[in-house]
């Protein structure tokens, strides 16, 4: 008997959810409320209701939103050989790197870091100048939506833009990894956190944190002064922060520090990014 009712159930909620996709939603919010009705019921696991939400939600992010901020940005001047740069290169170990003149807003192209293996086999052998080996630069205003920003990174086979601000001027950077990540989640899961360790730094200037980060820990991590008297955790005072139980890309500042969710499920907060906030 309780299988058959099972059952049934489970045939309710199928019809809900072919419902609410045969016929246009009235609002993107009666949409969400379906699925996350439907992932309560198991129809959904939680991996794909995140995927749905993600690009769902991405519509209503612009690109101010998840850049890399001008002050974080990692630039190669044009004028300096490769000693120079190769240090912060091989450092930061991103794939990509705009290329500047004489200040970070003259972005004169992008270098892939893969371009300058062939340095290795020349080794010295020839004159080198940077700007031989640029790719253009593909320049979006800050309030581009990233659904716009990731269609036309797909129909160009972009992976890197330049932020402008509505003087003119370089107000940061956005990749396609960026724009994913709001749809699937973080691609530097929790898993990236060594076992052994808590906090993990972004070569941007943010952090990873575990949300099972003690607070003295953290305090004696970043020179904070956060009580431990009503939470162990970070995830307990972020979550105090919020007033509920939040949701991936849920954004919350305490101190001098914004924390976003990236990872969470319906019981508890798994991990989050720290930006340092400039005051």
């Amino acid at each position: 008997m309780s299988e058959d009712r099972s059952s049934t159930e489970q045939k309710s909620w199928f019809n809900k959810l072919t419902q609410a996709f045969a016929h246009e939603p009235r609002n993107r919010q009666e949409l969400l409320e379906v699925l996350r009705e439907a992932h309560q019921n198991k129809l959904l696991d939680s991996e794909a209701l995140t995927i749905v939400e993600g690009a769902i939600q991405v519509a209503d992010l612009q690109v101010r939103d998840i850049m890399v901020p001008r002050s974080q940005m990692i630039s190669i001047k044009a004028a300096h050989a490769p000693q120079e740069f190769l240090p912060a290169i091989i450092d930061s170990a991103h794939s990509r790197y705009p290329v500047i003149g004489e200040s970070i807003d003259e972005v004169i192209g992008i270098l892939l870091a893969k371009d300058l293996l062939p340095l290795i086999l020349e080794n010295g052998s020839k004159p080198f100048n940077v700007r031989d080996l640029l790719r253009p630069a593909t320049f979006v205003p800050e309030s581009k939506r990233l659904n716009v920003l990731l269609r036309e990174f797909r129909a160009n086979h972009n992976h890197m833009a330049v932020v402008i601000d509505e003087y003119g001027g370089v107000a940061g950077l956005v990749t396609i990894e960026d724009v994913l990540e709001q749809i699937v989640g973080d691609i530097e899961d929790e898993h990236d956190v060594e076992s052994d360790s808590y906090i993990k730094p972004l070569p941007s200037g943010d952090f990873l944190i575990k949300a099972l980060t003690p607070i003295d820990s953290f305090n004696e991590a970043f020179d904070t002064e956060f009580s431990d008297d009503e939470f162990d955790t970070v995830g307990g005072l972020v979550m105090n922060a919020f007033g509920h139980l939040p949701k991936r890309n849920e954004v919350t500042e305490i101190g001098e520090y914004r924390f976003r969710v990236l990872n969470a499920d319906s019981r508890r907060v798994h991990l989050l990014r720290l930006t340092p906030l400039e005051r």
